[in-house]
């Protein structure tokens, strides 16, 4: 991506960070825990890498392709899943759904739209901000906001019993938050 290599290092060390994390969940016991995070994986290791600043490594040409196919086929993914879901947890099943699709297709964008532009150029000459990407920003804004607003009140919450850390739902909502903040850092860097 485009933009200064130390905020995108914190990028990068962030999204690795989720990535590592929704492995762990997939070997939780609790089967929705695994189904979830091994997209999450995906995403938090893809933008991870697309992080990465350019003037540090600069991708050879077939990489935004490859990332594009990946993404686009995770996004179908998603898009079957959300059609096929019974809605669990109380209707919101479906909704997760949805916003995987709605973040792997942005990865898809982001991929395509690096594709696209030249190595170095990032500026768009007054054209100002496309509208897909401007879409894209109000939704994981929103998200970010929304899912922040979330967190705090399971975090006082307290349960009884031990939890293992894969199935820890504070973990999991923070490492989408996380991952809702990289989605809005990148977006702007494009």
């Amino acid at each position: 991506m485009h933009g200064p290599a130390s905020p995108g290092w914190l990028l990068v060390a962030l999204c690795a960070a989720t990535g590592a994390y929704c492995l762990l969940r997939m070997r939780s016991n609790v089967e929705e825990q695994r189904r979830a995070a091994g997209g999450e994986a995906l995403m938090g290791f893809g933008m991870a890498a697309m992080a990465v600043p350019a003037t540090v490594f600069t991708p050879p040409p077939w990489t935004w392709p490859l990332y594009a196919a990946v993404f686009g086929a995770a996004a179908l993914r998603a898009l079957w899943a959300a059609r096929t879901s019974r809605g669990g947890r109380g209707g919101r099943g479906g909704l997760h759904h949805l916003h995987h699709l709605v973040g792997t297709a942005a990865m898809a964008y982001m991929a395509v739209v690096m594709a696209a532009s030249p190595a170095h150029q990032h500026t768009h000459h007054g054209a100002g901000v496309p509208p897909l990407t401007a879409v894209l920003l109000l939704y994981f804004t929103g998200y970010v906001l929304l899912s922040g607003a979330r967190l705090v009140p399971s975090a006082v919450a307290g349960g009884t019993g031990v939890v293992r850390w894969g199935d820890r739902p504070e973990l999991a909502r923070a490492c989408r938050l996380s991952m809702g903040i990289g989605m809005v850092a990148m977006l702007l860097t494009l």
